[in-house]
This record gives structure tokens, C-alpha cells and sequence, in this order.
């Protein structure tokens, strides 16, 4: 007899009124959903064609007809971040899924085996956590040369052992419950029984740390771009822009102002958004804090 355990719809009712009273979760959805439409939107329209070159606009502070100003090209600063938000999530979103997609399979197989698989999958987690994004990144140009695809291939790798990590340690917490040993008693294998009800009772968990790796990921891509390994001209990215701006501190701040703004408003907003969706779920966690 397989049993199909759903969620009470009061029990749904109760977390969306907790959702409602969390700050942190209000605000931090909020602005993520905000940026989210900005980089849709840019998909049909921005304010001014991000690849036209009007050398006469150059350098013009933020006004009424461009908000956040011009920067060297003549290219309108704000379209450029609506633009850049597009690369900045779809990097971030993607590199996020190839760390879940296969972080967390790993890390359920070594909590389901143990043993010498267990050791091999965190010793291989050791392994891959020496080389950071950046480096990773450096390695992976030098043979393929600088782009957005290899900026999502090296961050979507130091993403696998964060995942792997999370999903074998809220599995082992798990392992020994009663209803596992129920379901082994009913004969489920190990496969079945981490689909049915490991990764239920620990996808609010996984969550809570993809929109953390969210984040990160956009700071990497930013930190990629800035060096010239991530997304290339004339594609906009807010790292790229900074680059751009640190010489003309001086003589024209709006062009690293407002996308130092973009990058620390988003991150500042996924993080927000993992602690209320943490709080809500755990509010113990609150408290531990």
C-alpha cells in the first residue's frame, strides 16, 4: 500500500499568512520580482538601443531624458542594467540548476549508500571546493576563450559540492525516521524512497540554499564579467559596466554608481528573500540566529 501524503490546505493558508507578515520575505520578493521584470522587459523594449553608439550623448549625467545618464559610448546606463539583468539572472538561474541538478542527486546517493560512495562523493566535493569560481573560470577560458557559456559552466561547478553537501546532510537527518523504516519494511528500495521521501522533506531546504547560491552567482558572474571572463561587448553586464566606470570615477560616478546599486540592491534582495522563505518554514531559525 503506497501512501500519498498531501499538504492541508490550512496548513498552506498558515504559511502564506506567515509569508505575508515576514519583512524579510515581502521585501525581498518585492525587489526580485522587480528586477525580474525589468530584465523581461528588456527583452521588447528599453529606454534606448543598448548597441547604438551616440558619441554626442557622451558622458551626460543622469536628466530627464536619461535617468541614470550616458557613459563613454553615449549608451544610455539605464537600458544597459535592464539589459545586464537579463545576462546577470540567466547566468545565475542556469549555473544554479546545473549545482542542483547534479549536486544534489550525489549528495542523496552518498546519505542513501555510505560507505566508500560516501567518502568518494566528499572527498570529490573537497576536490572541487579548492578551485573557486574565478579560478575555475580562468582554467576553462584559457582553453575555450572568454564568454557567458563558460561563465555558467564555472560557477554552475563550484554550485555542485554546495549542493551536494546540503542535500546528504538534511538526507542523513531523515535516513533514520520511522517512515523510512516503515517504507523499507513495505519493501521500497533505496531509489524509490529518496524520490518519494527524502526529497519532499528536504526541498524546502534545497530551496532555501538556491536562492542563496542565486545570489552568489550573480556577485560571481559580476565579479567574472568585471575581469573579462564572463558575458563580452557589446552584450551589457553590470560587472563589465563597473570596469568601464573605474576610470572615470572622477568625472562621470553615475557609471558605476547605479550598477554598484543594481548588483547590491539584487543580492541584498535574494538574501532577504532565503531568510523569510527560512524563517517561515523553520521559524526556530530565527531564534538560532
Amino acid at each position: 500500500m503506497t501512501l500519498h501524503v498531501d499538504m492541508p490546505e490550512g496548513r498552506m493558508a498558515s504559511l502564506a499568512a506567515k509569508a505575508l507578515r515576514n519583512r524579510s520575505f515581502v521585501v525581498g520578493l518585492a525587489v526580485a520580482v522587480i528586477v525580474i521584470l525589468a530584465a523581461l522587459v528588456s527583452f521588447v523594449w528599453t529606454p534606448y538601443d543598448v548597441a547604438a553608439l551616440v558619441i554626442a550623448d557622451k558622458l551626460r549625467p543622469p536628466s530627464a531624458a536619461h535617468w541614470f545618464g550616458t557613459d563613454h559610448f553615449g549608451r544610455d546606463i539605464l537600458s544597459m542594467i535592464m539589459v545586464g539583468a537579463r545576462n546577470s539572472i540567466a547566468v545565475a538561474l542556469v549555473a544554479v540548476g546545473i549545482g542542483m541538478g547534479v549536486g544534489v542527486p550525489l549528495g542523496c546517493l552518498a546519505a542513501a549508500r555510505g560507505g566508500l560512495l560516501d567518502e568518494a562523493v566528499m572527498r570529490l566535493n573537497d576536490l572541487v571546493f579548492a578551485f573557486p569560481a574565478l579560478l575555475s573560470a580562468v582554467m576553462i577560458t584559457a582553453v575555450f576563450g572568454p564568454g557567458a557559456v563558460n561563465a555558467i559552466i564555472a560557477i554552475g561547478i563550484f554550485n555542485i559540492p554546495v549542493f551536494a553537501r546540503v542535500a546528504r546532510a538534511g538526507a542523513l537527518a531523515i535516513w533514520p525516521r520511522e517512515f523510512i523504516l516503515a517504507a523499507r519494511a513495505a519493501g521500497k528500495g533505496g531509489a524509490l524512497i529518496t524520490v518519494e521521501h527524502i526529497l519532499p522533506n528536504i526541498a524546502t531546504l534545497l530551496m532555501v540554499q538556491g536562492t542563496i547560491q542565486f545570489a552568489l552567482g550573480i556577485l560571481a558572474e559580476a565579479g567574472l564579467s568585471y575581469v573579462g571572463l564572463g558575458a563580452q561587448p557589446p552584450m551589457p553586464s553590470w560587472g563589465r559596466m563597473l570596469f568601464d566606470a573605474q576610470t572615470r570615477m572622477a568625472t562621470a560616478p553615475w557609471m558605476a554608481i547605479f550598477p554598484g546599486i543594481a548588483i547590491a540592491v539584487t543580492v541584498l534582495a535574494l538574501n532577504l528573500l532565503g531568510d523569510g522563505i527560512s524563517d517561515i518554514i523553520d521559524p526556530k531559525s530565527r531564534r538560532r540566529r
